[in-house]
């Protein structure tokens, strides 16, 4: 693959590469025709891809979480191992619909309105997915439902192929992507409902957005890997220096390694969801550190190449939820409560 440019993921080869390579079934299990990925061997991948195509790694980790929530959400075994075979066999992308537009609301919050008709649900609203919208072939979207008996909403997660009539997808002012819906038809059995969960769809969501810190928190760390070993082969810098911004990186790694062993250990609960948190948030302060310092040392050899990597890995700061909205959230977990994503 190509060195890291200042292109988006949609630009070029990238997503080519990464669906003949098998990437999109990733953490999908074999007998859905998947790879079947530990989380350790997807923390790796997202690392390796993030140092050579750090928009792809960012773009491709709301695939896999937007997959590992399918997983979670989807159960009827039957309806499981038919979606996520077909995805898998054919490659196909999937994006996930954030509350991220919507300012106050939980990033896990619904950020569309499904009303119930004889013929399905009809969905509408506006989302902004971070480099797929214009590969995706399936849209996973948070939904409110207003059934069709009159009782009242209730949170749903409808499974939006993008080919359907009403869905199109735009460019924004700010070169991001905007997917648009608008009364969408949806068929009943392509809609999640949290009464067929046991009201558990809230808890099955945050458990499974373990899955989003753990390779978004690889994809950025990926970035910054490649600014060191940049500096790591620059006979210039002094070895201390060199050294020091190693053993920094390879710390903030085998951190993140620790929750990818929780999660493969069947840690995808409450605690793991925190302790994801807690690992992000501290590969945030690692990367505050180092990337200022190896674009430093770098110097006259620093390029629009370098420049790129740096603001790629520091990105994980912005990424939902950032640390400034959980403050409270996770000072109440700390105390008894349960998690809640801001």
């Amino acid at each position: 693959m190509a060195p890291a440019s200042g292109s988006s993921a949609t630009d070029g080869p990238g997503i080519g590469l990464f669906r003949d390579s098998g990437g999109p079934g990733l953490l999908v299990l074999a007998a859905y025709q998947g790879r079947e990925a530990t989380a350790l061997d997807a923390l790796r991948v997202q690392r390796a891809l993030g140092s050579r195509a750090p928009s792809l790694a960012v773009a491709t980790t709301l695939h896999h979480f937007s997959m590992a929530t399918l997983a979670a959400v989807i159960a009827d075994e039957g309806m499981k191992s038919m979606i996520l075979e077909s995805l898998a066999a054919t490659n196909d992308l999937v994006t996930f619909g954030f509350a991220e537009e919507r300012p106050g609301a939980g990033v896990l919050s619904p950020s569309m309105t499904a009303t119930e008709g004889p013929d399905g649900v009809g969905v509408s609203g506006v989302t902004h997915p971070h480099g797929l919208a214009g590969s995706m072939e399936l849209l996973i979207a948070g939904v409110m439902l207003s059934p069709s008996d009159g009782s009242g909403e209730q949170p749903a997660v409808a499974l939006v192929p993008a080919e359907s009539e009403g869905l199109s997808v735009s460019e924004t002012g700010a070169g991001s992507e905007q997917v648009t819906l608008d009364d969408v038809l949806v068929a009943p059995e392509l809609l999640v409902r949290d009464s067929g969960l046991g009201g558990r769809l809230d808890a099955l969501l945050a458990a499974s957005f373990a899955w989003y810190q753990l390779l978004m928190t690889g994809s950025r760390l990926g970035a910054a890997s490649a600014l060191v070993e940049r500096v790591l082969l620059d006979n210039r810098v002094p070895e201390a220096e060199r050294v020091r911004l190693l053993v920094e990186t390879e710390g903030a790694m085998s951190a993140a390694e620790g929750v990818a062993r929780r999660i493969d250990d069947g840690g995808t609960d409450e605690p793991a969801l925190a302790h994801s948190l807690y690992v992000r948030y501290c590969v945030e302060d690692a990367l505050s550190r180092l990337v200022p310092r190896a674009v430093e040392l770098l110097g006259s050899t620093a390029s629009d190449e370098v420049g790129h990597l740096a603001a790629c890995a520091n990105g994980l700061a912005s990424q939902p939820p950032v640390r400034s909205q959980m403050t409270g959230p996770l000072a109440a977990y700390l105390e008894g409560g349960s998690l809640t994503i801001a």
